[in-house]
């Protein structure tokens, strides 16, 4: 049992397609990590690099490939930059096509990231902060060869940069697991814990060599339900030797409006249950958008309070 889990990571979501751009510049993002540091956090994650024809940095592997469109700003060598100045650790997240690897061509997918993957270790390999890599594929089920995809692109990742650290963040098949552009909150079924199980049984075997870390999301499943998923997954990621984190999702899917910063008592119960069943480290999805005092939600400051003062808690 952790006696206090804290949020040690957060994305960063700079391909925006579901919560609004904020539209910052180095200025911005320059005060939102020292917000991020202040909070203890130590490590900052590229949700991914690009999804579709957006991209992070000017990628000629994917203006080529994919007609994509390069960024005014090189947000890549930024965000490595404003790393290294907070003394943070810097998490590459991979290429989302958006369409390959969804309608089964995951073969096209891999091929596409591994020279994403060669091109961005040649430009920015050499900056210390640059310590591991996202799988930004995320799946709740082994579908569209999900396996092949995690362990091709997993291993191909750890042979170019010399065993640099995997990470993947799956989400759970549950009543909360809907999409983005319905104003629903619930469905009516949810994959029991038997089916949970056996899924992430056969995922984890296949990809064991290929992913040091899971942090699985914890936003889709009802409250009461919570600490037997996280159970189940930190026993099957035990199981083949695969870290276990928690993606302690600082946005709420309770309701209609897609997506607002979280009530704090919410994040507080996940985080305790993530920590009372053994989890050792929580990141989130996100903290410049839900947690951050310069987002554009106002409530999300409010929640960097709240947050602070838990972490003064029986100091």
């Amino acid at each position: 049992m952790i006696d206090k889990l804290q949020i040690k990571g957060t994305f960063l979501d700079e391909i925006s397609h579901d919560i609004p751009h904020q539209n910052w510049s180095e200025k911005e993002w320059s005060l939102d990590f020292k917000f991020m540091k202040s909070a203890g956090i130590d490590k900052v994650i590229l949700i991914r690099s690009g999804y579709k024809n957006w991209i992070t940095y000017p990628s000629k592997v994917l203006q080529s490939e994919e007609k994509a469109i390069p960024p005014t700003t090189d947000l890549v060598g930024m965000f490595l930059r404003l790393s290294e100045e907070n003394n943070m650790d810097f998490y590459f997240g991979l290429y989302d096509s958006g369409k390959y690897w969804t309608s089964g061509a995951y073969e096209k997918e891999i091929r596409l990231n591994c020279k994403v993957i060669d091109e961005v270790w040649e430009q920015y390999g050499q900056f210390k902060a640059f310590k591991g890599w996202y799988l930004s594929q995320e799946c709740n089920k082994n579908i569209g060869g999900i396996i092949d995809l995690y362990a091709g692109l997993g291993q191909y990742c750890k042979q170019v940069s010399k065993g640099l650290p995997v990470l993947i963040s799956p989400y759970i098949d549950g009543f909360k697991n809907l999409s983005q552009y319905t104003n629903q909150s619930r469905r009516d079924d949810s994959i029991s814990l038997e089916e949970h199980y056996k899924t992430w049984e056969s995922i984890f075997k296949g990809i064991q060599k290929s992913v040091d870390i899971v942090a699985f999301q914890d936003g889709h499943v009802e409250y009461d339900q919570l600490e037997e998923f996280i159970k189940i997954n930190k026993s099957l990621a035990d199981q083949n030797q695969i870290t276990s984190w928690i993606n302690s999702e600082t946005f709420d899917r309770d309701m209609p409006i897609k997506f607002l910063p979280i009530k704090w008592d919410k994040l507080r119960y996940k985080l305790e249950t993530a920590g009372k069943v053994g989890i050792s480290e929580a990141i989130t999805f996100e903290f410049s958008h839900f947690m951050s005092p310069q987002s554009a939600y106002p409530q999300a400051g409010h929640l960097y309070n709240r947050y602070l003062e838990y972490l003064k808690e029986n100091k």
